[in-house]
């Protein structure tokens, strides 16, 4: 107890301490550390939001190659190319073709003359090759009946080597000279001779006649040599047969899809194998 009656005070004027974990530090320098540590955490907490933004993306892109080959065939339709029943495409004909030695399975051989556009998009270039089969053969008779011949289409070969199977069939023959298509199927169908054949029996009938008059000097002669010249004019024309289908190289031809038919676009525009 002090004289004057206050009590004593100790360590006055002295700096206070406060108990501390890490040991005893002044106010001053407690608020100090304080400080810092708060920085540390912020920039710890910093640092750990910028790891896991970097490393969640990544995680999601290795999730994609997983569903991206499904995604590109179903939802980009613009890697297919459709061509449609009915589409029409000009061939010219690379072999000759005659129902004089064709037989039924010959190959037929023939190339794209003009390219062909789906929507402003070129899908068969001109030059790919066109493969075929012949399946009906039909001579000329005699008496009657025209020269026939049947045939479709079985492949597309591109410049690059891409090779398609198709179906297709023959819808005109513009590049005949006689010959002309009938019915659904395509048959390439040769012209008749009867008009030949009476121009044929006319013209022996009026040599036989020349012959008769000349030989005998009658009319009766005439009419000998006539009737004889006209039975040999219709021999003659009863043995021959009428003309064949002849199909020359170069020949145009115009083919018709019976069936829509799918390209792959990537194929198709490929550099050469």
């Amino acid at each position: 107890m002090h004289a004057s009656g206050r009590p004593k005070v100790r360590n006055a004027g002295r700096k206070r301490y406060f108990p501390d974990p890490f040991g005893f530090y002044t106010e001053g320098e407690r608020a100090e550390v304080f400080v810092r540590f708060l920085t540390f955490f912020a920039f710890f907490l910093l640092c750990a939001g910028l790891g896991w933004g970097q490393a969640n993306p990544q995680r999601t892109d290795n999730t994609k190659p997983a569903a991206q080959p499904e995604a590109t065939a179903s939802e980009h339709p613009a890697s297919k190319l459709m061509i449609p029943a009915g589409t029409r495409i000009p061939l010219s004909l690379v072999q000759a073709i005659s129902t004089k030695n064709a037989r039924q399975g010959d190959p037929v051989y023939a190339s794209t003359s003009f390219p062909v556009t789906i929507a402003g998009r070129m899908v068969i270039p001109a030059g790919t090759y066109v493969q075929g089969v012949i399946d009906r053969v039909h001579r000329p008779g005699r008496v009657k009946g025209k020269a026939e011949i049947l045939m479709h289409f079985t492949s597309l070969v591109f410049p690059n080597g891409y090779t398609v199977v198709m179906p297709a069939g023959v819808e005109n023959v513009p590049g005949a000279e006689h010959e002309k298509v009938k019915g659904q199927e395509g048959t390439i169908q040769g012209e008749g001779n009867k008009g030949e054949k009476v121009k044929t029996a006319a013209g022996t009938a009026a040599t036989g006649a020349i012959i008769g008059a000349a030989s005998s000097g009658t009319g009766k002669g005439a009419l000998i040599g006539g009737g004889v010249g006209g039975a040999a004019g219709l021999a003659i024309a009863m043995l021959s047969r009428g003309p064949d289908v002849r199909l020359l190289p170069g020949t145009s031809i115009e083919m018709i899809m019976q069936r829509p038919l799918t390209l792959d676009a990537a194929r198709v525009h490929a550099p050469a194998e």
